[in-house]
């Protein structure tokens, strides 16, 4: 990550960014052929329903999964039948991955059908709902959608400028011309000045008149290992350890930063992290060394560590915890509102959908 954003100085680092972008080239190539394809018949089929997808310009943790809550909430409260739709990306066979089993937590009453083949989970599932909420959808192009939403990160939105692997950009920006809608994310931890030059960015690779919204990660409180939960100023004046596995760990500090929390230590594991009972053991450790209080993390790890507990030793007495947040509009709510709504078929007579 050093290496790719630049902060890493020398020869090494010079060298590996050389060849990182003749990968990148390669990876260009391959993205210009398959945008091809997409143009020949055939090249984009439709879903029975229709299709609202979340996705994002950049690998990593853009806020995708608590974007997708918000709108399966909106929803439901506007009496429609959403399915959740998803890759599946990581998860073992016949089992959930960690955003589906957040999801799961956060939408209870919301199904989810993890499938790579998106089209295929619609088709199966298409009785049962009346409108498809297709999570990381936006590279997805076989699948035809009715509003696209694309999610910029507020501290990273263009992966350091470059393509994978030299960056951390799935697609250029330009690619943001297909978007129907553009939310920026983590606006919160961003001055305005920045904000300001971003959403310039923003409108000036997007096709025109496109909306760019705001939004922020707002805590909602914070779930403790015994099934518990407790406000979000729990964190408060605590010294705590941090460890996640998500594309932007740094955000997660800020935000515990933001709510008074003194991280004295910061583990980073690469995103959809395969967690082990060891790994669980030895944050734990490290944590006590540092003389935290507590050892917290993100709901999306929260959901892999939940079965590892049981298996630390029993004198452990650093208390686990994780920070649940929610996606809030901070600016265009009600411009996103009519825009999901405005590609939903009306409710049939009686109710009947």
């Amino acid at each position: 990550m050093a290496a790719a954003s630049g902060e890493a100085q020398g020869l090494g680092p010079v060298v590996a960014r050389a060849g990182l972008a003749i990968l990148s080239a390669g990876y260009r190539a391959g993205l210009a052929a398959a945008n091809l394809r997409r143009r020949l018949p055939g090249g984009v089929r439709c879903a029975p329903c229709p299709v609202i997808s979340v996705g994002n310009l950049t690998v990593g943790g853009t806020g995708k999964t608590p974007m997708v809550a918000y709108l399966a909430d909106l929803l439901v409260a506007e009496g429609r039948r959403p399915l959740i739709v998803s890759r599946g990306y990581g998860a073992e066979a016949g089992a959930m991955n960690e955003e589906a089993r957040e999801l799961a937590l956060r939408c209870p009453d919301v199904p989810h059908v993890q499938d790579p083949d998106r089209l295929r989970a619609i088709r199966v599932h298409a009785d049962a709902c009346d409108v498809a909420i297709l999570d990381d959808g936006f590279q997805h192009r076989r699948l035809a959608r009715d509003l696209d939403i694309v999610l910029l990160d507020g501290l990273c939105p263009f992966g350091y400028g470059h393509l994978l692997p030299r960056g951390l950009l799935r697609e250029p920006p330009s690619a943001l011309r297909r978007a129907d809608v553009i939310v920026i994310t983590r606006a919160d931890l961003v001055d305005r000045a920045a904000l300001a030059h971003l959403k310039a960015s923003a409108v000036r690779h997007a096709a025109p008149g496109t909306p760019v919204l705001t939004a922020e990660h707002r805590p909602e409180g914070v779930a403790l290992a015994d099934g518990s939960r407790a406000a979000p100023d729990w964190l408060d004046g605590r010294t705590v350890a941090a460890a996640c596995g998500i594309g932007n760990p740094e955000a997660f500090r800020r935000t515990l930063q933001r709510l008074g929390a003194v991280v004295v230590r910061l583990d980073a594991f690469r995103d959809h992290h395969a967690y082990t009972a060891g790994d669980v053991a030895r944050l734990a450790d490290a944590a006590r060394e540092a003389g935290a209080g507590a050892l917290v993390t993100t709901g999306k790890d929260f959901v892999k560590w939940q079965p590892l507990l049981g298996e630390r030793p029993d004198g452990d007495a650093v208390p686990v915890a994780a920070l649940e947040v929610a996606m809030c509009l901070t600016d265009g709510e009600d411009d996103l509102r009519r825009l999901v709504l405005d590609v939903l078929p009306e409710p049939r007579p009686g109710g009947d959908r």
